[in-house]
């Protein structure tokens, strides 16, 4: 049986259909919605046609004010602490340079030549390996938190290292 907008139509009314919708959908325009129902449809009003469905709201963005201190500096810093207190590193990886190594330091990321082939996840434990020989940590103090199949990734490091002390010691492997 088929049915349009959760109506059921049956019988001769099949044929018909096609001729009932293009009137409906030029009705819709010009009458007023409180009409009576169609004669020979039941439970199909002008109404219930010409409803519309309900517009989705967009997410609003929220804007950070000028000078909005601590979180301007984060936005400005590929080194920030995220939500939960770990240390997070905005990465930009270069895989399947000759040596690994820290290539720069900019206001968006941390640009890092990795000396692995990005098959097989091989750059990013390269990647993971090399962060922890710079920072001088554990590397099962070091994980990838996003981007395991892209070139920007989002590294958190979970130490008692403060942002400001990581962002040293990038740069200064980065000479």
């Amino acid at each position: 049986m088929p049915s349009r907008s959760g109506f059921t139509v049956t019988g001769s009314f099949i044929r018909l259909i096609p001729k009932y919708f293009v009137t409906l959908n030029r009705l819709c325009d010009v009458v007023p919605v409180n009409v009576p129902p169609l004669s020979g449809v039941h439970g199909l009003t002008l109404r219930s046609y010409c409803r519309q469905m309900p517009k989705k709201e967009k997410a609003q963005v929220k804007r950070q004010p000028a000078g909005g201190g601590a979180a301007e500096a984060g936005a400005s810093c590929p080194v920030a602490r995220d939500k939960s207190g770990a240390v997070t590193i905005t990465v930009h990886a270069k895989p399947g340079s000759k040596h690994s190594s820290i290539t720069e330091v900019s206001a968006e990321a941390v640009g890092v030549a990795i000396a692995a082939p990005p098959t097989d996840g091989e750059a990013n434990t390269e990647l993971i390996r090399y962060l922890a020989e710079v920072l001088d940590l554990k590397k099962s103090h070091i994980s990838l938190d996003k981007g395991s199949r892209s070139r920007d990734k989002l590294v958190k490091v979970d130490s008692s290292l403060s942002p400001e002390e990581v962002l040293r010691r990038l740069r200064e492997a980065a000479g």
